[in-house]
Order: structure tokens, then C-alpha cells, then sequence
């Protein structure tokens, strides 16, 4: 759980809206909350000096100074890099610098690396991506130092299958979901049937969240946390968070549904049933409990049912709300409720 700045800022980064980010984290209850990596993005980096060592650009003069201010925080912090040439935005990659840039993370304190494969495709045929991100593991074993390994690399020759193996953590599943609710939920359901892949250490990850960005609305925003709960995923807010309105803070911070995404088994929910724009997913956690979230995928309200018997229950059941925070009851075989275009209801249901 932390915060990534690309989908807010892009390239319009520096120093201080990282530690203007870092500050807030603590200020709203986001880091009590369990958000605690700082992760900067894309085009931070200048040249190399006539060492190769990676520099920082102008925007940022110091980051070791830097990293140390956001661990005064008793936050953890990201940063970002390809393993081709160039990254997405034209600037410095870390191809034939592996072991050298890591030994600078280090000496950074970074705790987490995105590594981006962008122009990687330039330099390497496609058999050779496992090695590529081979490399930069080993590169960063040898520094000595835990970081948070993402690969990113949008799902290519199905990385879920692989990515463990060669010492991610996470890998994105999908393409960039940046853009409103109809370009998330293109991809982000996409990852049904990828649940044996996730688990303790190694998560399948759908890309950073939009809530709060500008793109969505509070419906949408809710959905998608729903979503990205049930299927056990990173969760990087990518919004301002020195201009949040409390609404958004409260999606972000609803220790209900958080639970649900943070339960220690780690298990990746799934989808239980559809039928058109309805879905339905189911996630089994730790206390035997399930959790439930029910989509409309379409431009108008709809009732959705949850049949007990559809997520093995028969019978009688408490449900909760979780985005309420209440008790709705014991209720018989079913539980139905109305749900908004683009909406999502959360419930958490145990058997009686």
C-alpha cells in the first residue's frame, strides 16, 4: 500500500511535491492507514556522471536527502527505471548499468523498484525478458538491501506465469489503465482466472488506482477499490492527497474494505457469476468469512442478486455492508440491492 505520482503529475515531478505527497500520507490518516511507500515515477533521472552512476535531474537535488526525509516519516520509498535504454519518457534506462544502479538505490535507501520495459524491446528479443528481469533481481540481492521488486511489462507472455520465478513481487497484468471507468474496467476484470498466480509476496497487480485523479466519479471510485480489494491487489493511490476531499479519503480509507484487500492469507478473489453487465466476485478470508462484490457494468441502474448458494452457502446468512459500515442482518438464501451505472456494492457475508 503506498502512492505512486504518474497518474497525477506524469512528468511535472519534483522534490517537493514528493515531500508535499510524503507529508500528507501522514496528515490525513492514509499512512495509519497502511499506506506507507512513497513511490516516485517516471522522469526523475538526468545523465550519468563519467562513472555511469545515474544522476537526478534538476527537479531533484538530492535523493538521498530525500529518501531519508520520507523514512523521518516512517514511510518507505519507491523510485523507478527500465531495464532497456530509455524509459517510457525518453529518459535514462538502466540497460548494461544493472548492478550499478541498484548499488545506487541502495545507497539511496530505496525499499521498492517499478522496473518498465518500455524500450527494452529494442535491445532484447522476447525470449530474453525473463533474464532481463533476471538481472535486475540479482542486481538487487547483491546490494544487500529488501526492495519491493514490480515488474512492469503489461501482461506480456503472461509474466503471472514467470514473474515469481524471477524474483517479482508484483507484475502488472494489463496495460496502462490510465483514463475514466470504462478503460480500468476494460482490463482490471480482465484478471479472472489469474487468482493461482497471487499470494503472499507475489501479487498480481492491476496498476494504480485513479480514485480521486479527476476521471471518475465517487460510484466509479468505489467500484474500483471493491474490485481491487476482492482480487488482493497493491494498492497505490495515485491522486494529490494535499487537495483529497473527504469523500475520497474515506474510499481510500475504509478500514473495512482494506481488511478485505489486507486479509494474511492473501488469497486473490474471483468471479462467481455474470450475467450481462452484472457480476459478481467472491473473495475467502482468513476468518472463514467471505467478502462480496457485486458490479454494474452498464450505463444505468440495476438490481443485483447474490444467491448465498453461488458462493457455497445454503441457507441463512449475516451480511454486512462494507462500504456502510453496518450490519444488514441475517438474511435467507439471497441478498439484493440496487446498484448505480459503473457502481459496486461490498458485503461481507458468513453463514449462520
Amino acid at each position: 500500500m503506498g502512492w505512486n505520482d504518474w497518474y497525477q503529475y506524469e512528468c511535472k515531478i519534483s522534490d517537493a511535491i514528493i515531500r508535499a505527497q510524503a507529508d500528507a500520507l501522514v496528515s490525513t490518516g492514509m499512512k495509519a492507514a497502511g499506506y506507507i511507500y512513497v513511490n516516485i515515477d517516471d522522469c526523475w533521472m538526468g545523465k550519468r556522471d563519467a562513472q555511469g552512476n545515474i544522476q537526478p535531474n534538476s527537479n531533484f537535488p538530492d535523493m538521498k536527502a530525500l529518501g531519508d526525509y520520507i523514512h523521518s516519516k516512517s514511510l518507505k520509498f519507491g523510485i523507478y527505471t527500465s531495464p532497456g535504454p530509455t524509459t517510457c519518457a525518453d529518459q535514462e534506462g538502466s540497460y548494461r548499468h544493472e548492478e550499478q544502479d541498484a548499488r545506487t538505490y541502495a545507497s539511496w535507501g530505496v525499499d521498492f523498484l517499478k522496473y518498465d520495459w518500455c524500450s527494452a524491446q529494442d535491445v532484447y528479443r522476447p525470449d530474453e525478458m525473463q533474464g532481463a528481469y533476471k538481472e535486475m533481481h540479482d542486481a538487487i540481492l547483491s546490494t544487500g538491501r529488501p526492495m519491493v521488486y514490480s515488474l512492469c511489462q503489461y501482461g506480456f507472455q503472461s509474466v503471472w506465469e514467470w514473474g515469481a520465478s524471477v524474483g517479482g513481487n508484483m507484475w502488472r497484468t494489463t496495460e496502462d489503465i490510465g483514463g475514466n471507468y470504462r478503460r480500468w474496467s476494460l482490463f482490471a476484470f480482465q484478471n479472472n482466472g489469474l487468482e493461482k498466480y497471487a499470494g503472499p509476496g507475489h501479487w498480481n497487480d492491476p496498476d494504480i488506482l485513479l480514485i480521486g485523479i479527476g476521471k471518475t466519479n465517487l460510484d466509479e471510485d468505489r467500484a474500483q477499490m471493491t474490485l481491487w480489494c476482492i482480487l488482493a491487489a497493491p494498492l497505490l493511490a495515485g491522486n494529490d492527497l494535499t487537495k483529497m476531499s473527504p469523500e475520497i479519503l474515506a474510499i481510500l480509507t475504509n478500514p473495512e474494505v482494506i481488511a478485505v484487500d489486507q486479509d494474511p492469507n492473501g488469497i486473490q478473489g474471483r468471479r462467481v457469476w455474470q450475467e450481462g453487465p452484472r457480476e459478481i466476485w467472491m473473495k475467502l478470508l482468513s476468518d472463514g468469512s467471505k467478502a462480496v462484490g457485486m458490479f454494474n457494468r452498464s450505463v444505468g441502474t440495476l438490481p443485483v442478486t447474490l444467491r448465498f448458494s453461488d458462493i457455497g452457502i445454503r441457507g441463512k446468512a449475516s451480511v454486512r455492508d462494507l462500504w456502510a459500515r453496518k450490519d444488514l442482518g441475517v438474511l435467507k438464501d439471497s441478498y439484493t440491492v440496487a446498484i448505480p451505472r459503473y457502481g459496486a456494492a461490498m458485503v461481507k457475508v458468513e453463514p449462520e
